[in-house]
């Protein structure tokens, strides 16, 4: 007899490991797969602090998170399979769906009701984003560079450059530093820094450059990183002629972003939304694929690990909701769209029938700004928005019934 749940997990990071926990909770058969070898996804090279802070209620590091969760997996009783690539996703009918996955017992079937996707993001290379020159050492992703510091105490490079002002860029600037390396620069290809500004303040303590509205494009060396090729940009991210400038390194790292890991659910139909490249999902983080939801970094890209764990929670209470009626009861939705200075937002569609926390990034700073939903005269003011921190916004379910068609959120000056 082949193994049948009522929920299968994919993915063991915060956001998979959040919805395991839920879903046995709520009293659903639950199988979590994760392909590494460990649970706890990216967490465990997380080795700063900064975690945990509104989940737990605690300040912790990234394993320090990790461990809560995977006590909780034991506690509760999930079933899980590290080791457990999974090959795919094939939805037979609404509460029929087989999961197919490789481990180093071979390849194996198991049958499931509803399926939550939690596979997490990845990184964008140099390729991406047009850097060209020698295939060279010393290359590499922010993570790739992470792991190698954190789970197995290799040191990439001596003289670092670092591609990307977000919060991972300036996590490992200071990770470097620390560790005696010399970081020759932070090059940002927006007029303003990435990340949050305490990670931001990072580059000030250890005295390490900036460079906005600049950009690498080309690397050059014999057999590792050599030099290093940056040049300005104007308003519109076109090269500046003659503002180019080479600088020496012998490490280039990549961070310049993250994308939501969506190959195995587009291969099965789910709809993507262009804006956050993660899936279209109602407020019970459905997608277009019924009985298929997602949570965490696979659904958009959160900046806190806490709104990570509650999207996995979210997302357990939907998978729970549907096997009871047998597929989420239709609805009058609602829709949620973007407006000014909204660059992205989730989820998509409103149903009115609970409260609905709405997750979004503005496109630019601002400062003393409102934030509105017109259609239902909500209005909330904030002193500074910036397109490293996420928005997330209660919305209350009478407020959302108060909409005929459509809602849209913008921020706008106060």
């Amino acid at each position: 007899m082949m193994e049948s749940y009522d929920v299968i997990v994919i993915g063991g990071g915060p956001a998979g490991l959040a919805a395991a926990v839920k879903a046995k909770e709520l009293g659903l058969e639950t199988l979590l797969l994760d392909e590494n070898e460990f649970l706890g996804g990216i967490l465990p090279q997380c080795i700063h602090p900064g975690f945990g802070i509104h989940y737990f209620k605690e300040e912790l590091t990234g394993p320090e998170f990790a461990h809560l969760f995977i006590e909780k997996i034991k506690d509760v009783g999930v079933k899980y399979q590290t080791s457990a690539y999974v090959l795919n996703i094939e939805n037979y009918s609404d509460l029929e769906k087989k999961i197919v996955f490789s481990s180093p017992r071979g390849i194996k079937e198991v049958w499931t009701k509803t399926v939550i996707y939690a596979a997490g993001a990845r990184e964008k290379h140099a390729f991406e984003i047009g850097i060209v020159g020698d295939r060279v050492a010393g290359i590499y992703t922010a993570g790739e560079a992470q792991t190698l510091m954190d789970i197995y105490g290799i040191m990439p490079g001596k003289e670092i450059v670092i591609v990307g002002s977000g919060d991972v860029g300036l996590i490992m600037a200071r990770r470097f530093a620390l560790e005696g390396a010399k970081v020759k620069a932070v090059i940002e290809l927006m007029p303003y820094p990435g990340g949050l500004a305490r990670n931001v303040m990072i580059l000030r303590d250890f005295n390490i450059p900036l460079y906005l509205s600049h950009k690498v494009v080309e690397v050059r060396g014999k057999a590792r990183v050599e030099k290093i090729k940056v040049v300005k940009v104007d308003e519109n991210f076109k090269e500046i002629p003659k503002s180019e400038f080479w600088i020496n390194a012998d490490t280039l790292l990549i961070s310049a972003g993250l994308m939501p890991n969506v190959r195995l659910l587009q291969r099965i139909g789910v709809k993507i939304d262009p804006s956050t490249g993660g899936p279209i999902v109602n407020e019970l983080l459905e997608t277009t694929v019924p009985g298929i939801f997602v949570a965490g970094n696979a659904l958009l890209i959160n900046d806190l690990v806490d709104y990570v764990a509650e999207q996995g929670e979210i997302a357990a209470f939907g998978a729970k909701e549907f096997i009871e009626n047998e597929g989420i009861p239709s609805k009058k939705w609602i829709k949620l769209e973007n407006g000014q200075n909204i660059r992205l937002l989730a989820p998509h569609y409103l149903s009115g029938e609970r409260d609905v926390y709405v997750y979004a990034r503005v496109s630019a700073p601002m400062e003393n700004v409102k934030i509105v939903f017109p259609e239902i005269k909500k209005k909330l003011r904030s002193p500074m928005v910036r397109p490293a921190e996420m928005l997330r916004i209660r919305l209350k379910a009478e407020e959302i019934r108060s909409a005929e068609k459509k809602i849209t959120m913008e921020v706008i000056p106060q």
